[in-house]
């Protein structure tokens, strides 16, 4: 008697990467259906709203690889577990990531559960990541190709959410990607990446939270305190922003350009120094509140690894330490650049991320 087939429900989100990987699938004998989920609402006739192409998209790709496709609605799962969140954390003043608080409630928990109760054994994503198992224990790894690596945007999953997923891309190249949606004869083998926030899409960023958090103009200042622009609202500024100021050169200082260095969001006002390379742009030192650990955390401490505070940055050598509140205090062996609160500072060993958390603020250290 034939062994019993695993059953293995993927994420189509009418991308190449989540098609390619359900044909990657049922090439190494998985039963495989698909599951299309729509997580906002909002008229499809807007322009940048695509949710009715991705859905047709994804239909003509089941179509050709001969699987069902399921169609799920977790609008309000969304709203209340991401984006709600992703408005706190703006009106605090922070910079959130939505697609890591997205890939923890939405894609690897409404949708793994909606799967598991359809009677799937795994899920799968396009990720372009990998998980090892060990003796019933599970490693999140990077993806093999560098410039898509995706395990900075899933430090925050569980052991069992590893144990119930799949990333079959997670040892592919993504032109490697594109040549087989090619081959296969995917309509959507040239379409572009999505970029944006998660679920949400592409579109003017300012717009769009605006709609939410209705603009308060005030002063741009400089370090030394003197008012040299307007701004539309602090909170929609990031740490280390250049774009969008409104400010050209100042009497005296020439054309170099302004980054904002500090956002004070009881006083609506922005801080700006000038010059990419100005000190004030930089820390040694960050604290994070809550850090999750993949696997099992550390037993000693200070505890050695490497980290970084942004997607695509380099890995950087680190130091974490408990302080008395037993909140994780990070040390950069160098200095880093406009290290953002609300984003995610994310911790490896080699290619095993060892998970992450919500920067608190940063700081320097005297010598």
């Amino acid at each position: 008697m034939a062994p019993k087939r695993e059953f293995v429900i993927i994420g189509m989100s009418g991308g190449v990467d989540s098609s390619v990987a359900a044909r990657l699938l049922l090439e190494q004998g998985y039963k495989v259906e698909g599951l299309f989920m729509k997580n906002w609402e909002e008229s499809d006739d807007v322009a940048y709203c695509t949710a009715q192409q991705d859905l047709e998209d994804a239909a003509q790709v089941c179509q050709e690889l001969e699987i069902p496709l399921h169609s799920v609605n977790f609008a309000k799962q969304y709203w209340d577990r991401v984006f709600s969140d992703f408005l706190r954390e703006y009106r605090a003043g922070r910079t959130p990531n939505p697609d890591i608080i997205c890939n923890k409630e939405i894609k690897f928990s409404a949708f793994l559960n909606y799967a598991l109760k359809l009677g799937a054994d795994k899920i799968a994503t396009g990720h372009y990541a990998r998980i090892q198992e060990n003796n019933g224990s599970y490693n999140l790894q990077k993806g093999t190709d560098c410039n898509k690596d995706q395990s900075y945007f899933l430090h925050q999953l569980s052991q069992q959410e590893l144990k119930h997923s799949l990333f079959p891309l997670g040892s592919i190249e993504k032109s490697s990607v594109r040549a087989i949606a090619t081959e296969c004869g995917f309509d959507n083998h040239e379409k572009k990446d999505s970029t944006g926030i998660c679920f949400i899409g592409e579109r003017k960023f300012r717009d769009f939270l605006s709609k939410y958090l209705p603009a308060t103009h005030g002063d741009i200042k400089t370090l030394d305190g003197e008012i040299i622009g307007k701004h539309q609202g602090a909170a929609y500024y990031t740490i280390g922003q250049r774009q969008g100021l409104g400010i050209g050169g100042v009497k005296n200082a020439g054309e170099t350009p302004w980054y904002v260095v500090e956002k004070n969001i009881k006083n609506n006002v922005l801080t700006v120094v000038q010059g990419d390379n100005h000190p004030a742009l930089y820390n040694t030192h960050l604290s994070s509140k809550h850090i999750h650990w993949i696997n099992t955390p550390p037993t000693k401490w200070p505890y050695k690894c490497k980290a970084k505070i942004r997607y695509r940055q380099e890995d950087q050598d680190c130091t974490i330490s408990l302080d008395s509140q037993q909140h994780s205090v990070i040390q950069f062996n160098k200095s880093q650049r406009a290290v953002s609160p609300g984003q995610s500072v994310v911790f490896y060993q080699n290619d095993i991320c060892l998970g992450g958390g919500i920067i608190e603020h940063a700081f320097n250290l005297d010598a």
